[in-house]
């Protein structure tokens, strides 16, 4: 069933989540758009200079790990590497220390997705974020990731 673009979009507003993104019918220009994805869960640049470990909460409670989109899968790792990389290494380890184990377990599968396509400067941040995580969730939150068939 297709998105109905006649429904009106007001009706919509009770949803924290648009969870029509992460069905396989919708079109490329119906996800496409980091902006479009994240703007319902109050993510964008606004929230990222005034709170960054609220943004980072947002992002890994929302993370489309069961989706089979890829699109929608690389729309939310550009997000949570923006969000990651934003952050001063002062706020790294209040940042993990304010997630609990599941948000702990989805970040690490972001920065090991993070390590496969690096960007400039972005290997020395990650490695600063893995070892926070590590220090925190301990090795079994790495074997937990490695292990889980679902990827982000």
């Amino acid at each position: 069933m297709p998105w109905d673009s006649s429904i009106n979009n007001s009706l919509l507003g009770w949803r924290r989540l648009v969870i029509d993104v992460y069905n396989d019918y919708n079109s490329e220009e119906s996800c496409g758009s980091l902006i479009w994805l994240f703007r319902p869960l109050g993510i964008d640049q606004s929230i990222w200079g005034t709170d960054n470990i609220e943004a980072l909460k947002t992002v890994l409670r929302n993370a489309p790990i069961s989706s089979r989109n890829q699109m929608v899968k690389d729309a939310a790792l550009n997000v949570v590497m923006q969000v990651l990389l934003s952050m001063k290494s002062s706020q790294i380890e209040e940042a993990v220390n304010a997630l609990d184990r599941d948000h702990l377990d989805i970040l690490m599968k972001y920065i090991y997705r993070g390590f496969e396509t690096p960007s400039e400067g972005s290997s020395g941040q990650l490695l600063a974020w893995h070892e926070k995580v590590h220090a925190v969730a301990g090795v079994g939150c790495i074997v937990r990731v490695l292990t889980d068939k679902k990827r982000v």
